[in-house]
């Protein structure tokens, strides 16, 4: 059942569209600047369908991971985790899609807020998650010393997990403040936190092959 929980999300955020579609501006923002600004326009349809359906699509590569992927069997070792992570995605996506309509009917919606405060949130669940993954070839940190060896993989998701929280609790924090500049401290706190178990990873690989 929990497999198929997003279907019912993204069947919620269209109909919520059709709903709405109506009463929709003929153009109406699509997309915000770093500053939180507007920077792009589309039509009614663009954006009342766009977003629905990139996450029908994204949830359909999501579906379709675990049967390509070589250790397949791994992944079912977390299947609810895995799980987990495909409903937090989606759902976080419909989010952002019901707030983005809101704003253009003129809700009290400030896009700019919303966004680094549920991309954050989102951060935050998949920092919680990451540890439970195993090993695969699509999913997590992967690196030639991750995939190598599961001791590495396990301790480097581990503490991958506890940055990727500090870059959500982060963001979280922006919106909340309302700072313009929210994209840059994800933009940022994603290179430190991909740059840190890079080097992390290949470090306590380092240290297992020498103590050989």
């Amino acid at each position: 059942m929990r497999r198929w929980f997003p279907l019912t999300l993204i069947v919620a955020t269209l109909a919520f569209s059709l709903t709405v579609y109506s009463r929709l501006p003929d153009s109406m923002t699509v997309h915000w600047s770093v500053t939180g600004e507007p920077d792009r326009y589309g039509s009614r349809a663009v954006g009342a369908l766009l977003l629905p359906l990139i996450m029908l699509g994204m949830w359909g590569l999501l579906l379709a991971l675990p049967k390509l992927d070589p250790r397949s069997a791994h992944i079912e070792k977390f299947r609810d985790t895995y799980d987990l992570f495909v409903i937090a995605v989606i759902g976080v996506m419909g989010l952002l899609h019901v707030g983005i309509l809101g704003s253009a009917l003129g809700w009290p919606i400030q896009v700019g807020r919303l966004a680094p405060v549920a991309i954050g949130a989102l951060f935050v669940i998949l920092g919680n998650l990451l540890p439970r993954f195993r090993s695969n070839f699509f999913l997590g940190i992967r690196t030639p010393w991750t995939l190598s060896s599961e001791s590495v993989w396990e301790r480097t998701h581990r503490v991958g997990g506890y940055m990727m929280i500090i870059v959500g609790l982060l963001l979280v924090l922006a919106g909340v403040l309302g700072t313009s500049r929210w994209l840059i401290v994800a933009i940022s706190g994603a290179a430190a936190m991909v740059t840190g178990v890079l080097v992390y990873s290949y470090v306590i690989w380092r240290a297992e092959q020498q103590s050989r």
